[in-house]
Formats: C-alpha cells, sequence, structure tokens
C-alpha cells in the first residue's frame, strides 16, 4: 500500500509545501502536546501556525462546536445569525475603531483581500503602499502586494504596489542608527516615495512580520507613518493575521505598540479567533466598510459553528488572561533561547515579543542567509521531540517559536531544552 506521502504528492500540488525530509501525519492533540500517526508525542511550539491560539481540543471550544453542529451548521450571511453578531458586537468593542463594523471572512488571505477592495473602492485608487519583507496572503490581490519574493509567484497584479522601508530594524541602510533616527529616515523616505506618486488608498503593514521571520520596527514607527498618511488622506491597513489576540503580550493588538496616531482605519484579523476554526474577518470604520456600493454576501464566513467557537475562544482567552501569560512565559522563554543560542555562530539575532520569538540563522561571520542551518534544525528539533516553524525574508532563514498562549513555565523550560539540544547539531 502507497504511504500517505506518496497520495499525498500523487494528488496535491508541488506547491504546497510540506515541513520535514520524512513529512509529519499530526492525528490528535491536547493542550500544548500533539501526537504523530506512530503515537509519538511532540511539544507543539508552532501551533498549526499560530492558528491553535490557546491550546489543542480545548474542551470549552470544542463544546462549542459541538453544541453549535447539532442545532444548525450553516445558513449563509442572507440570514440573520446570532453567534456572528454576538462575535462581531465584541470584536468592534475590543478594536479600538470608533463606530466599528466587522465582516467575517475564512482566511486571513481573504480578510487582507477584502481590506484592500474597501481601501481602493473607498480611495478611488489601485495604488497601494507594503513593507518590505511583507507577507499578506496567497490570493491575486494579496500576492501583489507580498514584500518577500519567496512567497510572490508572480509580478502580475491588479494593483500598483510601492514598497516602504522601516519593518527590518536590523537589515538594510538604516539599521545602524539609533530607534528614533531609524524612525525618522523611514518617515524620510515615505515623505520621499509619496512626492513622486499620487492618489494612493492605503498602505498596509503587519506590526511584527510572521512569514518575514518575526522582524519589526521600533514601537512608533507606524504612529509616526500615520501622521505622514492622515496628511494625504491615506488609510492604513494593520494586518494583525499573526499579531492579533494579545500574542505579543504587551498589547491585544500589534498595533497598540504604535498608538500614539490612534486605531488603524482598517484591520484584519485571522488564525487564532477560531482556535483552529476557520475564521477571518476585517474591522472598519463604518464610513470606510460601507463604501462598497454593491451587493455582496458570504457563504462560508461568519458560519455558526466558527462563529461559536470564536465566542467561546475569546472567553477562554480573555477570562485566564493569555495576553498575560504570553508577556510572562514569553520574556522567560526568549531568555532561555537567547542562553541557548549564545555560542553558536550561525545565530545571528534572536528577536520578537511575548509568544512570537524568531531565531535568524546565517553563515557564520557573515550576514549572509543560511536556509541550511534552518532545515536541519528543523529537522533536529523534531526528533527531539518539539516542533518549531520557519520562514524570513533571506530563504527562510529564521526559526519561528510560537506556542499556544496557555503555555506554562515547565513546557516552556521543556522546549528551550530541547531547542538547544537542536541548536547543537550546528
Amino acid at each position: 500500500m502507497s504511504s500517505l506521502f506518496d497520495r499525498h504528492k500523487a494528488v496535491i500540488p508541488d506547491w504546497v509545501a510540506l515541513y520535514y525530509k520524512d513529512p509529519l501525519e499530526i492525528t490528535h492533540g491536547e493542550g500544548r502536546h500533539v501526537w504523530d500517526a506512530d503515537g509519538r508525542r511532540y511539544l507543539d511550539f508552532f501551533g498549526g501556525i499560530l492558528t491553535t491560539m490557546t491550546a489543542h481540543a480545548l474542551p470549552e471550544v470544542t463544546k462549542a462546536v459541538a453544541e453549535q453542529a447539532g442545532r444548525i451548521i450553516h445558513s449563509s450571511t442572507l440570514y440573520l445569525n446570532r453567534p456572528m453578531v454576538e462575535l462581531a458586537e465584541r470584536i468592534a468593542g475590543l478594536s479600538g475603531i470608533p463606530d466599528a463594523r466587522v465582516f467575517f471572512t475564512t482566511s486571513g488571505t481573504e480578510a487582507n483581500d477584502t481590506a484592500l477592495l474597501l481601501a481602493t473602492a473607498y480611495r478611488r485608487s489601485n495604488q497601494i503602499l507594503a513593507m518590505r519583507n511583507s507577507y499578506h496572503g496567497r490570493s491575486f490581490s494579496t500576492v501583489g502586494i507580498t514584500g518577500n519574493r519567496a512567497w510572490s509567484p508572480t509580478s502580475l497584479s491588479p494593483l500598483q504596489t510601492l514598497y516602504v522601508h522601516g519593518a527590518v530594524r536590523s537589515r538594510g541602510p538604516y539599521a545602524d542608527l539609533t530607534d528614533e533616527r531609524f524612525i525618522e529616515a523611514c518617515v524620510a523616505d515615505l515623505e520621499d516615495l509619496l512626492g513622486h506618486t499620487r492618489d494612493v488608498a492605503a498602505l498596509i503593514a503587519e506590526p511584527v512580520q510572521g512569514v518575514g521571520g518575526f522582524t519589526a520596527p521600533p514601537d512608533g514607527l507606524y504612529a509616526a507613518f500615520r501622521r505622514v498618511l492622515d496628511r494625504h488622506g491615506i488609510l492604513w491597513i494593520s494586518d494583525e493575521v499573526q499579531t492579533g489576540w494579545g500574542r505579543t503580550g504587551e498589547h491585544f493588538w500589534g498595533w497598540q505598540a504604535h498608538d500614539q496616531a490612534g486605531p488603524p482605519d482598517i484591520l484584519t484579523f485571522a488564525k487564532g479567533i477560531g482556535n483552529g476554526m476557520s475564521i477571518g474577518g476585517v474591522v472598519a470604520r463604518a464610513d470606510v466598510m460601507n463604501c462598497v456600493d454593491a451587493n455582496s454576501i458570504s457563504t462560508f464566513g461568519g458560519s455558526p459553528v466558527t462563529m461559536a467557537a470564536g465566542l467561546a475562544n475569546l472567553s477562554y482567552l480573555l477570562e485566564h488572561d493569555l495576553q498575560g501569560n504570553a508577556r510572562r512565559v514569553g520574556g522567560l522563554l526568549i531568555e532561555r533561547i537567547r542562553a541557548a543560542c549564545a555560542g553558536v555562530d550561525a545565530v545571528r539575532e534572536v528577536r520578537g515579543r511575548g509568544l512570537m520569538i524568531g531565531i535568524e540563522l546565517t553563515e557564520p561571520g557573515s550576514d549572509r542567509a543560511n536556509p541550511d542551518a534552518a532545515a536541519t534544525v528543523l529537522e533536529a528539533a523534531r526528533e527531539h521531540g518539539l516542533l518549531i516553524g520557519k520562514g524570513g525574508g533571506h530563504n527562510t532563514s529564521t526559526l519561528r517559536i510560537a506556542p499556544p498562549l496557555s503555555l506554562t513555565v515547565a513546557e516552556a523550560e521543556e522546549g528551550a531544552a530541547l531547542l538547544e539540544a537542536a541548536l547543537r547539531e550546528l
């Protein structure tokens, strides 16, 4: 009988990436652990790409899903949907956006696609500012604004995209500047760019770049950008697909590290809100959200089952202060990881905040990307019983650490020890 891997290759596109030389089939999970088809247990430090936000098989979420599925699974947005309205009310209140409206989708890609539709319709322009090294999804429009060439398969796009500097603090022409001077230089770059164009619709930016390797600018950069954007009437879209729901520990949303200029005009979210269920969405102030003058619905966005999961998951996250846990345990974890990386020549930088930590690997003594080292550590970590991710704008040479937000101190210590053992493989 053919292996599952052989069957996968026979029917799934080649460009659907799989981790590991011997790909892993995960059969079940509990808490911060998962098991493979051979019964081996792993400590999960990637959570389905930051999507298992709270814990695997969280009873509160599975119970809510089962109860809703027993009533009705699907109706579409053509009918009133109580769980959708209730979750929208909670998210609108948490967003910080005044007079907010919420539209649910099934993924972060679709959420960002919707945000781009809103911004271009509102501003009557197809020009978009995006950050270098960014990633916003795999649809035709979001690929067109992705500044990470490893994830952008085509230069064709319905949008004209201009890329802004500033999202990667430790690389590029301004890397040696102080934070204050770095922000000043990036703002000057933005001003200069806007002097050569007109009628830009929006700037879209991840407060912490996810696929880009958990890179981030100094706090306050996007507030400084916002002051420039406001003078030109340009909207600010904050892509919170990976930073939302308290993962950074310090704030509920990533944009709040740049809140001197107030909330964004549009905010997108996905990943963790459903703890694995397919939920994405857009929050925008009413005049922006309601600018679309054509009929529209969503067949699967706002599904009663996914909304029930979102409500249960959000309640658990808030009632158990998982944002605070991300700050406390994440602070411990990053220090343990820095200690584990000390003396490892291939480690260029350990960065991040909360439970969103990146380890950038380069060829020793240089800034040249080292994807082979990242692949080696990824494989070794699995062998030691730890699942992690990878990414980065320089040939996927950054290890990504993003456990569920309920991670315990003991599990953080265990994971750091396993990671240290994997790093010794270098």
